[in-house]
């Protein structure tokens, strides 16, 4: 059974692509480490999501649709 990715919502990349601008201009006016490890996070939340963008169907579904 091949490995899929699950797909992850645009937020998600919206709050890594943020999140890591600020940690790369404003935080490390304060702390160079801090800015290190905030950026990694940042970086690999908006890596994770690239890996999400690939052509796959999830096994289960994550999200629920509401039955009208």
């Amino acid at each position: 059974m091949p490995w899929r990715a699950a797909p992850l919502k645009s937020s998600f990349m919206l709050a890594g692509i943020i999140g890591f601008l600020i940690s790369v201009i404003y935080i490390p006016k304060y702390s160079l480490n801090w800015a290190f490890a905030f950026g990694l996070v940042f970086l690999i939340m908006i890596v994770a999501t690239l890996v999400s963008m690939t052509q796959s169907r999830p096994i289960l579904p994550l999200y629920k649709k509401k039955k009208k």
